[in-house]
């Protein structure tokens, strides 16, 4: 077998795209890999194949505690916050996770959608309004704040209290030093939240799963929220970043910063299949020993979903060059019974295509205020996203 792939390589984080290409050339469509640590995995970046774990539950299995490698796998590990088995959606399998995903949909479902657009509205002028000169880093500043505000208002929580939480979020994201202080932090929030929802509850998500039918504890409750945040904040926070970094930096998008709201929802699905937010997810185990792109998977073995090299895979480059570029068939939003639910993604692409048109509105000769060869991506192995994004404009009054 050839030598595996470190995925914690610096080209990696630096040029995903072009490590996809290299992998595919090298190993095909399933990639023997190193996590940190030098922990083995599988990584799944064909398309087909990749489809092919996602809708196949009982042969790759959702349940981590299925893991081979846990004796390998050290405490401080900083990959642990996103690979620990959790008594919620993202861990169970069969009925246990049809009930917890009827649940999440539901209580995801309490914000109206014209209600939401009109808080991400607000949270979006609140943003713009505190910008002090006439440039901003629109990640920090906007992309990484917007969800959290969004989403934190969903779970009952105040702006003050949301602003704190945000970088909490990201860090976990980071895979850094600080993960599981930061994971620490943000599942006490979460509890002290819940024990306020149970005394007295009101019309937020957190009291919509404590009133659902399957009953939830607070041992289960909050590890369900922390899988609410974990999946809905960084992701959206990306996903708007990624899409105004297309649209600052390509021409075909110029016209949008003049009121061609349309091209934002373009450049929104555009992202999803070239630099989706979502680039890898941890995982799924196989319940028992099976072939796979050529490969033999072993029962217990960790099956990494490559979604953004899936998505960039040459087969469905192809379909879309026949002119299906606009089409919704890519994996960022996973797939299956264990795809991202589909009220989160209504939530996620309220709040990104409302906080961008907000933006442009307010901000219409909004330019990137550095070359676009200096932009950095974040380190993160789980998702894809600028690290800064540094733009001038003319001020505004609110």
């Amino acid at each position: 077998m050839a030598e595996l792939v470190r995925l914690y390589d610096p080209t990696f984080r630096s040029d995903p795209a072009a490590f996809y290409r290299w992998m595919r050339a090298e190993h095909g469509p399933v990639v023997p890999v190193l996590l940190e640590g030098d922990v083995p995995a599988w990584l799944t970046i064909g398309y087909r194949e990749l489809h092919h774990v996602l809708t196949t539950p009982g042969v790759f299995a959702r349940d981590p505690r299925r893991w081979n490698a846990w004796d390998r796998v050290p405490k401080d590990w900083p990959l642990l916050p996103v690979v620990m088995p959790l008594p919620n959606m993202l861990s169970a399998e069969g009925e246990d996770h049809a009930s917890r995903a009827r649940a999440v949909n539901a209580a995801l479902s309490v914000a109206d959608p014209h209600e939401l657009a009109k808080v991400t509205e607000r949270s979006a002028d609140r943003l713009i309004d505190a910008f002090r000169s006439s440039e901003v880093d629109l990640r920090t500043h906007f992309a990484d704040r917007l969800p959290g505000l969004v989403l934190f208002w969903m779970l009952g929580l105040d702006d003050d209290k949301g602003e704190r939480l945000t970088p909490v979020m990201s860090a976990l994201f980071d895979a850094g030093p600080d993960v599981m202080a930061a994971y620490t932090e943000l599942a006490t929030a979460m509890a002290e939240l819940v024990t306020r929802r149970r005394a007295l509850p009101g019309r937020d998500v957190v009291s919509r799963l404590l009133a659902d039918p399957r009953g939830y504890t607070d041992e289960e409750i909050v590890p369900e929220l922390l899988a609410i945040l974990g999946g809905g904040h960084q992701t959206t926070t990306e996903w708007i970043g990624n899409a105004l970094r297309l649209m600052l930096t390509d021409e075909r998008f110029a016209a949008s910063f003049s009121g061609a709201r349309s091209s934002v929802r373009e450049a929104l699905n555009e992202v999803l299949w070239e630099d989706s937010p979502s680039q890898l997810q941890a995982g799924r185990y196989a319940a028992y020993d099976v072939e796979l792109g050529g490969r033999r998977i072993r029962r217990g073995d960790m099956v990494l979903l490559g979604f953004a090299a899936a998505n960039q895979d040459p087969i469905t480059h192809a379909a879309r060059g026949r002119g299906e570029r606009a089409n919704h068939a890519h994996l960022s939003f996973s797939h299956g019974e264990h795809g991202c639910p589909y009220a989160a993604r209504e939530v996620a692409e309220i709040i990104a295509a409302t906080g961008i048109e907000v933006l442009l509105d307010r901000l219409p000769d909004i330019e990137l205020a550095v070359a676009p060869d200096q932009l950095r991506w974040r380190p993160s192995p789980w998702v894809r996203g600028v690290a800064a994004l540094p733009v001038t404009f003319t001020p505004r009054t609110p």
